[in-house]
Order: C-alpha cells, then sequence, then structure tokens
C-alpha cells in the first residue's frame, strides 16, 4: 500500500524530509479496524515528531493521526464498527500514523463520522476536538451542557486548531463566558467566527488586556501555547481557586506562583487513554459520537481552512511548512490519494 514517511529528522525544506512509501497491507488485530483512509489533517505533533524523533533504523516512520475513512476490515472482537461504516478518529503515538492508504485503529478511539460532513471536513477535527473536550470537561471539571453558573474561560491562542473548537464548544455547550486570544486581523476574525464573545491580543500582557475590557479575573485557563511566557500574566488573571490547563510544551513551568491563590494545574494530552489502554479509554469513541452529533445537529462546525490537496509527499511537506510558519488559522487537510481517484 501507499504511504508517507520518513527515514530521519530532516528541515521541511528538504525533498527527503517526508517521502512515498510502498508498505505491507497491516493485518487488524482483535479490536482493531482496518481503515481505508480519505482524508487526514495535519496537526502540531506531526511536525514535532518530524523535527526531533528519528525512526528507528532502517525503518521509516508513517506520521498521521486525524483521519476519516471507511472501515475495510474489523477484528474479532470488534463490536462498534462494521465494514463500510464510516469513522473518524486521531490514533495514537504508538503506533504507525494515518497519512497511509489503508490504517489500523482501535474500535475504542475511533467515532462515526457525521454525516453532514465530506471525508475532509471531518479529518479536521477528531485530535482537536478530543484535547478541546477532554480539557474542559475532564481536567478543568466544567459542567457539560448547563448554561447557569457563569464564569470566564481566557482561551490562548483561540484560532488554533484546539483553540478553533474548544472556542465553539465551550460557547455553545456551556455557561462560560469565552475571551480568546489572537493577534492578526485573520485570526481576530476567525476566532469571531468561531463565537468567542471577546477576543483579546496575546503580544500584550493578558491580565492588563482583559482589564481592558472589563473582566478583572477569570476562573479557567486553556493554556494552548507558550504557557511559560504568559504565565505571570495568567497568575495574575485567574481568580482565587481557579485552573489552568495546558496542553503545549513548555521546558520549564514554575507553578509556584499559583501557590497563593490555590489554583490547579492540569496536563491534557489525549493520546494518554489510548497509549496506556486506560479502563476509560471507550469514552473518546463516546466523545467521538457526541461531537459528530452535534456537528449534524448544527451545533458544531468544522475548522477546516486550507484544503492542500491529494495525500502525497509534496503536499505533506507543504502541510508541514505552514505549520512551522506559525501562520496556521484552523485546520489544513489533504483529501485522496491518487490510487483513490
Amino acid at each position: 500500500m501507499k504511504a508517507i514517511g520518513y527515514h530521519k529528522s530532516l528541515p521541511i525544506t528538504d525533498d527527503e524530509a517526508l517521502v512515498e512509501l510502498d508498505l505491507p497491507m497491516p493485518e487488524p488485530g482483535p479490536r482493531d479496524l482496518r481503515v481505508a483512509v480519505k482524508a487526514v489533517s495535519v496537526n502540531p505533533v506531526d511536525v514535532k515528531l518530524r523535527a526531533r524523533a528519528a525512526p528507528p533504523a532502517g525503518s521509516p516512520r508513517v506520521l498521521g493521526f486525524d483521519a476519516a475513512g471507511v472501515v475495510e476490515a474489523v477484528g474479532a472482537e470488534v463490536t462498534l464498527f462494521k465494514p463500510g461504516d464510516e469513522v473518524f478518529y486521531a490514533g495514537v503515538m504508538t503506533r504507525p500514523g494515518s497519512n497511509s492508504e489503508f490504517h489500523l485503529v482501535d474500535e475504542r478511539i475511533a467515532g462515526p463520522k457525521p454525516r453532514s460532513l465530506s471525508f475532509a471536513e471531518a479529518a479536521a477535527l477528531p485530535l482537536t476536538a478530543m484535547t478541546a473536550w477532554e480539557l474542559l470537561f475532564d481536567r478543568l471539571g466544567v459542567a457539560y451542557g448547563r448554561k447557569t453558573g457563569g464564569g470566564t474561560l481566557l482561551i490562548v491562542n483561540g484560532a488554533g486548531g484546539v483553540g478553533s473548537i474548544l472556542t465553539q464548544i465551550a460557547r455553545r455547550l456551556t455557561g462560560l463566558t469565552v475571551v480568546a486570544t489572537a493577534s492578526r486581523p485573520e485570526t481576530i476574525a476567525w476566532v469571531e467566527k468561531m463565537g468567542a464573545d471577546h477576543v483579546i491580543d496575546h503580544r500584550r500582557p493578558l491580565d492588563e488586556e482583559l482589564k481592558a475590557i472589563g473582566i478583572p479575573e477569570v476562573e479557567y485557563v486553556a493554556g494552548l501555547t507558550a504557557t511559560d511566557a504568559h504565565l505571570p500574566a495568567i497568575a495574575e488573571a485567574l481568580a482565587p481557586q481557579g485552573k489552568l490547563a495546558l496542553i503545549d510544551d513548555p521546558k520549564v513551568l514554575d507553578i509556584v506562583p499559583l501557590k497563593r491563590k490555590s489554583i490547579s494545574v492540569h496536563w491534557e494530552l489525549m493520546f494518554t487513554r489510548p497509549m496506556f489502554q486506560t479502563p476509560d479509554m471507550i469514552e473518546q469513541h463516546r466523545i467521538l459520537t457526541e461531537v459528530a452529533a452535534l456537528v449534524d445537529a448544527g451545533v458544531l462546525r468544522t475548522t477546516l481552512t486550507d484544503d492542500l490537496g491529494p495525500i502525497t509527499a509534496a503536499n505533506l511537506r507543504r502541510a508541514h511548512a505552514l505549520l512551522e510558519s506559525g501562520r496556521a488559522i484552523g485546520k489544513t487537510v489533504l483529501a485522496g490519494f491518487d490510487t483513490q481517484r
């Protein structure tokens, strides 16, 4: 089967940074789905792994997490799906990725593709939607679907993949006031389109920006990028007994200043459940099923902004370069292999 991967970590400007491969057809394990991949999206984790994680000598690594496609075969113990079902999912870091014609995924972390979306539109959602959902409801403990209670959520980097869907989820499924950060005219417009109540500039101190719009403190902060740089302002902006949840990778994060306010700190990594095969791993199937239903009901929308064409090595290099530029808005998607067209 056709796949795209890499043999060694190289700058994305190098033609060998991502190359086409011919790999054996994977055989599903007991709870695996073998999915004919129709579309994928690219996430910051793809870029980080390609740049920093060299594959074992002699064995190329296939990246890709988000995918939407059709179940082609199932393992002996699969009960949630059958061949012919359309699915979407985000995979796991410890298995080969979705940048391939056929891909194996555990049924417990896959969901039914939203019927109202194309494969490309659906592929934009799984990783970021699950990250946002787990961050908001599992880590920060916000009540799902309850419109009373008030409170404010500050989302640092509202125009990114996670920020785009987190803004929607928080705005439409909770009673929180949503403040998202953005700094360029196009990102400000996008964040407003996603439903943010207020937009502030993350190039300025966040606590001062909040005060300028009449919000002296917030109960929740989602640190999606540069959490270490923003931490002093976050410490000032968070209310006593507030909560901070983060997804980025600061080299050092000194949370001692948060002690005086009894602020709790939470990490979110949506790969944790499948990587460690946790007893509640099937919760990701339930999350994606709920997200699909909310999309089909018109409550949530896809965050696709760029469709770069077929799934090829050249197009994936373009997608990685876009993410590395720091100029990406929403999600970048590729759809279809040449043999499927």
